[in-house]
């Protein structure tokens, strides 16, 4: 049976672990508020980009561009944006598994990933999958130009015919408990991504923009940056989701870790109790027999 000291102890180890998943819960969420900045002001830059390559998509009779060739999906490529660190919760999880599923309607087919975070590098790894390149540590800073050398991987690899689509899956940041996963096409460029069109609204079709170049032209310059942005906006909010998710599960800890110390105490005051009454009993059942 456990003595007071061992219940004391517990009680400790755990009080100093409650300490630290305090911390934890405190940096995720001055994380969180930076990366929620950054993944709200990217929205409506991707939004305005897309309704103009919408509007100069519909001038032009047949589009033509490397990245706009739809072909049969033979060679399919999946950017996979995980965490770079654990304590988040299920967040690694419902990822790895939403890629999974990916994977598994797609058997069959030529397979090969791009992980962007450390967890999704290990698991894909663990899993065998044809890695084309890999990203880690830069979630924790998003930066542009980590995006536009992404971009311009993928990009070329789908214009020199090496691989037929390319997907993404993350998770957008929609609140604090209630993450998005999300699957995405990325290339080929749809002439109308349903994803951009529904978070545009019905508006953005009577928008008339008046252009000084040729829209083939600008189509040539606006395609890449698209890439670019969609990659840009897609680190943003999994970067966001993450802090959101490590900021939840640490509060949650922070709250068991409460419990527990509560129900050890309680379970200590009763032992306690019952040594010191046994103490009592043999006190006056000495002093009785002794008379």
């Amino acid at each position: 049976m456990a003595t007071l000291l061992d219940f004391r102890r517990r009680i400790r180890s755990v009080k100093n672990t409650q300490q630290i998943t305090r911390a934890m819960k405190f940096v995720a969420a001055a994380r969180l508020r930076r990366a929620q900045e950054a993944a709200l002001a990217a929205r409506p830059y991707a939004r305005e980009l897309a309704r103009m390559l919408r509007s100069i998509m519909s001038r032009i009779d047949e589009p033509q561009h490397p990245l706009l060739a739809d072909r049969p999906e033979q060679r399919i490529l999946a950017i996979v944006l995980a965490g770079e660190r654990g304590l988040a919760g299920a967040f690694n999880a419902n990822i790895l598994r939403k890629a999974q599923d990916f994977f598994r309607a797609r058997k069959g087919k030529k397979l090969s990933a791009i992980p962007i975070g450390k967890k999704g590098r290990d698991a894909l790894k663990k899993a065998g999958f044809h890695l084309i390149a890999e990203y880690v540590n830069v979630l924790a800073r998003v930066d542009f130009l980590t995006a536009r050398e992404i971009a311009v991987l993928v990009t070329d690899l789908y214009a020199k015919e090496e691989i037929d689509s390319v997907y993404m899956v993350f998770s957008e940041f929609k609140t604090v408990m209630t993450p998005n996963l999300v699957v995405t096409k990325l290339l080929p460029v749809e002439a109308v991504p349903a994803d951009e069109e529904s978070a545009a609204g019905s508006a953005t079709s009577e928008v008339d923009y008046i252009y000084e170049q040729p829209e083939q032209q600008l189509l040539g310059k606006l395609l890449p940056r698209y890439i670019e942005t969609q990659l840009l906006r897609a680190m943003l909010e999994s970067s966001a989701a993450e802090h959101a998710a490590r900021m939840t599960a640490m509060e949650s800890a922070t709250k068991n870790a409460g419990d527990v110390m509560e129900a050890l105490t309680l379970h200590m005051n009763k032992v306690r109790q019952a040594a010191i009454t046994k103490e009592i009993i043999e006190i006056v059942s000495g002093a009785s027999y002794g008379a």
